[in-house]
């Protein structure tokens, strides 16, 4: 992609920022973003210590932020309006989500203006054990749309099912952080809705797993991370890319 630093305003892309990213979408040019693909946070006051990937719990890097279950219908009509405002007309959208808040995110996805292509199921190798429930064994990914007559389809498989089989993926090296998704799934996602060049936005960006593939696959990207510690994580493993 060259050595020339491209910038949205104030931002430089190919960088994670530190911040609020209901307050840094704000600052985002509309009609300016190609695809934004995210893991929002579930409000399921998440705790991931050493049982995530049997992990010892000093390496793993503390912080994780959530958002209350009574606040997050209005977070997600937040970010989803921002969402739909700095996309371009051509521009898609994936949306991770658990069932908790499932409808929280799916009313925030129509009331702003999105229109939802498909509802696909992630369904990975375990869950937490349960005693009187179901295991939970995947993830919901809205697949939404800004103009159902111009958005990119790049039809990568012959025959691209709505259910993917995807394992999670074990950290490599001493610090991790508690959620990280799947290689292959994200390289999948930005494949079939981006091309080389385009900006993908990530405002919950975490582990910086967003931003990692982005590069890896030619993609320009932007990530907003509140998180000082995990910002700092995913801007080391981008520069440890090639």
């Amino acid at each position: 992609m060259g050595n020339k630093k491209l910038k949205l305003n104030n931002f430089e892309l190919d960088r994670i920022y530190e911040g609020d990213s209901l307050k840094l979408m704000k600052e985002i040019p509309g009609n300016s973003i190609d695809l934004v693909l995210t893991d929002p946070p579930f409000a399921i006051n998440f705790k991931g210590k050493k049982a995530n990937y049997n992990r010892k719990a000093r390496n793993v890097l503390e912080g994780y932020n959530e958002v209350s279950k009574e606040d997050y219908p209005q977070f997600s009509k937040d970010w989803i309006n921002e969402a739909f405002r700095l996309l371009k007309e051509s521009g898609s959208m994936f949306v991770f989500s658990g069932w908790n808040n499932l409808k929280d995110i799916l009313i925030a996805i129509d009331d702003s203006g999105f229109k939802t292509i498909n509802h696909l199921i992630w369904k990975y190798q375990f869950g937490v054990f349960t005693k009187k429930k179901f295991v939970t064994s995947h993830y919901h990914i809205i697949f939404a749309v800004k103009n159902v007559n111009r958005y990119k389809f790049n039809k990568i498989d012959h025959y691209p099912e709505d259910v993917m089989v995807v394992n999670r993926e074990y950290w490599t090296g001493e610090l991790k952080t508690p959620t990280k998704l799947p290689t292959e799934l994200v390289k999948k996602l930005i494949k079939y809705s981006s091309d080389e060049g385009d900006v993908i936005l990530d405002p919950f960006m975490g582990s910086g797993q967003t931003a990692v593939v982005s590069k890896m696959l030619k993609r320009h990207f932007l990530g907003f991370e509140i998180v000082p510690r995990y910002v700092e994580f995913g801007n080391n493993r981008i520069n440890n890319i090639p």
